[in-house]
């Protein structure tokens, strides 16, 4: 979203809240259905790459509820980060090291992925 100085509309505000609240649920669902960091991990990456796509083939009046809503409710960095630090605290460095390269790389190599996929079967 670009930065604004005149004020965000309600229905902006209404359709990002919406959105929010069903990517939060979906997150939450699945990690009560499969506990632990590597649930995020496969959280963000999904994200990711549905980012990706949205960003290509949805309408930038949709974009609100989507990307910014759904999508973030859906993935979540402090639940990364905590991970991070909780794999640390406990001793196990190389699976919090692995968790912490392979969640950023790989989050930005989905959302790579996404893109161009889309941009290949939209165009």
């Amino acid at each position: 979203m670009p930065v604004r100085n005149e004020p965000i509309p309600a229905r902006t505000v209404a359709a990002v809240s919406a959105g929010g609240v069903l990517g939060a649920l979906a997150r939450y669902g699945i990690g009560v259905a499969w506990p632990g960091p590597w649930a995020t991990v496969a959280i963000n990456l999904v994200g990711c790459l549905v980012m990706g796509c949205v960003i290509v083939a949805v309408p930038e009046r949709l974009r609100p509820f989507l990307a910014t809503g759904v999508l973030g409710g859906f993935t979540t960095f402090s639940t990364y980060c905590g991970d991070v630090q909780h794999l640390f605290a406990t001793g196990r460095s190389v699976e919090g090291g692995l968790y912490m390269v392979l969640t950023l790389v790989g989050a930005l190599a989905a959302a790579a992925l996404g893109a161009a996929v889309t941009r290949r079967v939209v165009e």
